[in-house]
């Protein structure tokens, strides 16, 4: 019993410790909550920073998985084709080339036709195809051709720059989403301004880059083939039925000299009489001139 009592003192002793140990530990916790409570009032941007970096971070991260996947499974390669055809008859392989385009689902962008001489005619025209029908598009289309004078194929994948364009707009959709629960919560002037003008840039990127993958979209799904056609044709002058007449180009010829003749005396005619005033001055000078002159030799001969 004595050593009972004896032992009591320290037991209540270790008892007060460990009591006091407990509730240090508790105030410290509780301390430490509060501050960090205080921290995210006091500076609110920070920590929506802090968690839209994580969200992106997040989903950029998942977005590298699916990039991994769509690589393997799938591949986005822009067609394009530029011929150069020689052709028997230009008009009607412009028809047959329409009515294919229209056959396969495409349309003809941009056609321009040029004349050479009288006959010879060339011209470009630019046809979209769905990239299914590419290669029967331009096999029909040499078909058509009596010479292929040039033949032109080239592929651009842009696999990697789309998966990069999908990963970016999914990450901007997720900073997008949490920028208009911040604009909700938001309580101070300064944070909604700042906010506002987040958003706005953000938004501004989500459409530039919604552009650009739809008009890759558009060069993926369908090809362009350029085509330059030119018609194998020797132009060769109609023989004229009036210019192996002999006798109508003789009375022609006949005629037109008479003509001419006529011409050239009707106009001595007009010359002599509207000049003979003039014409009979002229002669009347022309008459005492030699007769001075006469006058003048015989006295040189008499001497």
């Amino acid at each position: 019993m004595k050593r009972l009592i004896k032992w009591v003192p320290i037991y209540l002793l270790i008892m007060c410790m460990v009591l006091a140990g407990c509730s240090s530990s508790s105030k410290s916790e509780s301390a430490k909550m509060n501050e960090d409570k205080a921290v995210m009032d006091s500076a609110p941007s920070g920590s929506q920073e802090e968690t839209m970096n994580a969200s992106g971070e997040k989903a950029k991260g998942e977005q590298t998985n699916q990039s991994d996947k769509l690589e393997a499974t799938s591949q986005m390669v822009i067609y394009q084709a530029d011929l150069q055809l020689r052709v028997k008859k230009f008009e009607r392989t412009v028809q047959s080339l329409e009515e294919k385009a229209v056959k396969y689902g495409g349309y003809i962008s941009e056609s321009n036709v040029a004349k050479e001489g009288n006959e010879q005619l060339s011209g470009r025209i630019v046809i979209r195809i769905p990239q299914k029908y590419f290669q029967t598009f331009l096999h029909d289309a040499e078909g058509e051709a009596v010479e292929v004078l040039q033949r032109n194929i080239s592929g651009q994948d842009v696999t990697e720059e789309y998966v990069d364009l999908e990963s970016r707009l999914k990450s901007k959709r997720v900073v997008e989403e949490r920028l208009l629960a911040f604009m909700k919560n938001a309580t101070k002037t300064e944070d909604l301004l700042k906010i506002s003008s987040d958003l706005a840039v953000v938004q501004e990127e989500i459409e530039t880059i919604e552009g650009r993958m739809k008009y890759l979209d558009n060069q993926i799904s369908l090809s362009t083939v350029t085509i330059t056609l030119y018609e194998n044709k020797v132009s060769v002058p109609d023989l004229n039925k009036d210019q192996l007449n002999t006798w109508e180009k003789t009375k022609k010829q006949f005629m037109k000299s008479t003509n001419m003749l006529l011409a050239f005396l009707s106009g001595v005619v007009v010359f002599i009489i509207g000049n003979l005033p003039i014409l009979i001055v002229l002669g009347v000078i022309g008459f005492l001139g030699l007769l001075v002159f006469k006058q003048r030799r015989n006295r040189n001969r008499q001497d």
